[in-house]
């Protein structure tokens, strides 16, 4: 199968590109600008895959709030863009999407799964669920995958990850203050990956969520890094509205990955086992 792969030198898509066999063209921003159409169609009819994976995003969630067009023009638009050039090719399109897209249920405490309404706040979250609606309403051979607060070896070109973020901080600092009353699945890139290269083995189109399992707090989460890498820290547990971030976040954005076992046969591994994993290869 040839394949296309958007968003080429990112996280999630370094750790795809091993898993997808020798028929793959890995396109950056400096071959593909998903944003132009014409581009997009060019580029594709030129290349000529079997599938298309778009790992393209911005993720920048509180300077969305400034730049709200920046955001909805590469999550929103340019995933329109390859929809539309992979429905008309014939071609299918796998679409890596975020937990953001919900948020709005402060009460929730059980896992979300594929059938519950989304209910994206924010600038960022609306332009992901944007790209969702497009890619799925125009591409009949889609798969939308949403996955939640990546890390990997190759961390994104001057954003970082939390893990590396936090294991920086704590060899600068003694004391840290880490929010505590968002819950999630922060998931290593590996996990992520092997989890779309088993569904584009499918024919199962449609919406799929793909983490680590179980949940956390970011506060629980650094505590494990911390812990695990052998780094003394004192941590405080801090909330959302201490920290202070531009952007809304979701108070639960915890995902069931049911669906995807169930397609695949795949289990996502623990939270804390895929952690060990990725720091021992760091």
């Amino acid at each position: 199968m040839r394949i296309a792969l958007t968003g080429a030198r990112g996280q999630l898509a370094s750790d795809l590109l091993p898993l997808l066999g020798n028929d793959v063209v890995p396109l950056g921003h400096a071959e593909l600008d998903i944003t132009r159409p014409d581009d997009v169609a060019a580029k594709l009819r030129e290349i000529q895959p079997d599938f298309v994976i778009n790992c393209a995003a911005y993720n920048l969630v509180d300077k969305a709030e400034e730049e709200p067009e920046v955001a909805y023009a590469v999550n929103a638009t340019g995933p329109k863009n390859l929809a539309q050039s992979c429905a008309d090719l014939g071609i299918g399109l796998a679409h890596i999407s975020s937990d953001y897209v919900f948020g709005q249920d402060a009460q929730r405490a059980v896992p979300y799964t594929e059938d519950d309404p989304p209910g994206p706040q924010g600038a960022y979250a609306q332009s992901k669920r944007a790209g969702e609606e497009f890619v799925s309403s125009i591409c009949p051979r889609h798969f939308v995958i949403r996955t939640c607060g990546l890390y990997g070896i190759a961390s994104t070109r001057g954003k970082g990850n939390f893990v590396e973020t936090m294991l920086r901080l704590g060899s600068e600092r003694d004391q840290l203050s880490v929010v505590n009353d968002q819950r999630c699945t922060p998931s290593w890139t590996v996990d992520v990956a092997r989890a779309i290269a088993a569904l584009i083995e499918t024919d199962q189109y449609g919406l799929y969520h793909a983490t680590n399992s179980g949940s956390m707090t970011w506060f629980e989460f650094a505590a494990e890094i911390f812990r695990q890498s052998g780094t003394q820290v004192e941590l405080s547990p801090i909330t959302t509205a201490e920290f202070g971030a531009p952007a809304a976040r979701p108070p639960y954005s915890v995902l069931s990955c049911q669906k995807l076992t169930d397609a695949t046969g795949l289990e996502m591994p623990p939270w804390q086992e895929a952690l060990a994993n990725f720091l021992s290869r760091r």
